[in-house]
């Protein structure tokens, strides 16, 4: 039911003639935002992330209800961002809301036309034969002088800017580990 609105209803009125002089409480809100509430009131919990984008790290409170992720905001209590997000971190809820989300492994064939469903362990499995098969055919122990070199040409990293400084040591270390020279990152190039 719509209230019907009269000379006397203007917030100018309720402000000239109210005990709200400064318009800044009941004056200035209308019926319609006097029943509103943010969304994120609702929420069952928040929780603390670190925004996906890139390698600033802005500090997101991400506010979950029913399992889903209903609003994320800046973290006021972040050193880095406190408090602020970019387009891109405002709009990262997109991110897991999505209904064109791909939330299984995609593999397509050699030579092949179509895009299948592989289990992440399976995909994973894949991944660590063709890199120690890879490793093992291009490992070099020494040069064409005779110099020590146990590397391998065959395998290459590059990082991207949207991982933190942890996780790109740690593929730094691991890459290095297996013998490869060519590690770059993003951020560098």
């Amino acid at each position: 039911m719509e209230l019907r609105k009269t000379f006397l209803s203007w917030p100018v009125m309720r402000q000239v003639t109210g005990k709200d002089p400064m318009a800044r409480g009941p004056a200035a809100q209308s019926a319609r935002s006097v029943g509103m509430h943010a969304r994120t009131t609702t929420a069952d919990r928040v929780v603390d992330s670190v925004c996906p984008y890139c390698a600033v790290g802005c500090g997101q409170k991400v506010f979950v209800k029913d399992d889903k992720v209903i609003s994320i905001e800046g973290d006021p209590n972040s050193p880095v961002s406190r408090g602020r997000l970019c387009p891109k971190g405002s709009a990262s809820e997109q991110l897991v809301n999505s209904p064109t989300r791909t939330t299984t492994v995609r593999y397509r064939r050699p030579h092949g036309t179509e895009w299948e469903d592989l289990d992440l362990e399976t995909a994973t499995d894949m991944i660590v034969d063709r890199l120690v098969a890879t490793r093992e055919h291009t490992w070099q122990d020494l040069d064409a002088h005779k110099n020590r070199t146990r590397r391998t040409l065959g395998v290459a990293s590059l990082g991207g800017a949207t991982l933190d400084n942890e996780e790109n040591y740690l593929i730094k270390k691991l890459f290095t580990a297996l013998g490869a020279v060519q590690i770059e990152n993003q951020a560098r190039i």
